[in-house]
């Protein structure tokens, strides 16, 4: 009889976590998303496997902060991830999915800050980018003598006799990368604002914001070093990356000031440099304490050692959260505080 309790019992508890009973057999933390946070998932998984030897390396991968949490948000179970790197905040209604599909406990860990610059290859041109320049250069239709009209510019000094007699080309991020949001939200829309379109609606005026030209952009799905080989293959070419990863590859780029300032740790982090953003990862509470080494990984991650100022993650190009803010982000993580739809709205 108490064997048969202990057998129901068993079933139970494979029921509520969804089939974790299997699940238990998978000691390895997975982790998928953002190409920008990338890099320093993937040095703390490495810390991880030095400093925590009793569990396995956590696995990282890529696929954009889009497809991390669209793959976070698809259940509990061991057959997805446990861990979504994002360069922007998760949405609204990607927490709507993610509880949808039974995850309702999901911890947001702000880790730091980072910058999106303007890089071409070292022999080329010096650049002193404003909004309205990238907004020019990248639109659709541009406005002229009141009317919008298809972009006729195909040198950089055509728009501005300050910048270099380049051919236009730029390599910006897909939708799918966080990288994307905030390149429209601090660069093209207020690029779009400053050059004065002409009247129309609120919806138009979105739209002819962000429709880009297809002859001289090229939107990159794929993570930085595909936009980097887009710059090999063409030198004139404009990307735009992360800071850490032009600091990875300084000796053959050449970065953009943006509004006269140019982008560094400094900076980004006096809040001069216009063009940064928070950078997160997600942890999926169900899988806390089914998944061996979740609660550890994300109190290394958050240490001094890791993201705290002359830790391992500023040395990879990460600009560190004041040590209050770490402090209060890890408190709320392991008080089991979860984000909600309502708690992104109030904020």
């Amino acid at each position: 009889m108490n064997a048969l309790k202990i057998s129901v019992a068993a079933l139970v508890a494979s029921t509520t976590f969804a089939g974790f009973a299997v699940a238990q057999s998978r000691d390895t933390i997975q982790i998928a998303g953002s190409s920008t946070v990338l890099p320093f998932a993937s040095i703390v998984a490495e810390e991880f496997s030095a400093a925590f030897p009793d569990f396995g390396t956590p696995v990282v991968g890529s696929g954009g902060s889009s497809g991390g949490l669209r793959q976070f948000c698809e259940g509990v179970g061991e057959n997805t991830i446990d861990i979504a790197n994002s360069s922007r905040r998760i949405r609204a209604g990607e927490v709507e999915a993610c509880n949808t599909a039974g995850v309702e406990d999901i911890r947001e860990i702000q880790i730091g800050y980072d910058g999106i610059v303007f890089a071409t290859s070292a022999d080329q041109g010096d650049f002193a980018l404003e909004p309205q320049h990238v907004f020019m250069a990248i639109a659709a239709q541009v406005p002229q003598d009141g009317e919008m009209v298809a972009n006729p510019y195909t040198n950089w000094s055509e728009i501005d006799a300050s910048l270099p007699d380049q051919a236009i080309a730029l390599a910006i991020p897909a939708s799918n990368h966080g990288t994307r949001e905030v390149f429209e939200e601090r660069v093209v829309l207020p690029g779009c604002e400053a050059v004065e379109l002409p009247e129309m609606s609120e919806e138009e005026m979105e739209a002819a914001c962000l429709a880009f030209r297809q002859d001289v952009v090229v939107e990159i799905a794929g993570d930085y070093t595909e936009t980097l080989a887009r710059l090999q293959s063409n030198p004139a070419t404009v990307g735009v990356f992360g800071l850490s990863f032009y600091d990875q590859n300084r000796d053959t780029l050449k970065v953009a000031t943006v509004s006269g300032v140019e982008p560094s740790l400094e900076t980004i982090a006096s809040g001069d440099y216009p063009v940064s953003r928070p950078l997160f990862f997600y942890v999926k509470g169900e899988h806390i304490g089914v998944i061996p080494g979740i609660e550890e990984y994300v109190q290394f991650f958050l240490s001094d050692q890791m993201a705290g100022a002359g830790g391992a993650l500023e040395a990879a190009g990460m600009i560190p959260a004041p040590a209050e803010e770490t402090a209060a982000v890890l408190e709320a993580f392991e008080g089991g505080e979860a984000l909600t739809v309502e708690s992104l709205g109030a904020e």
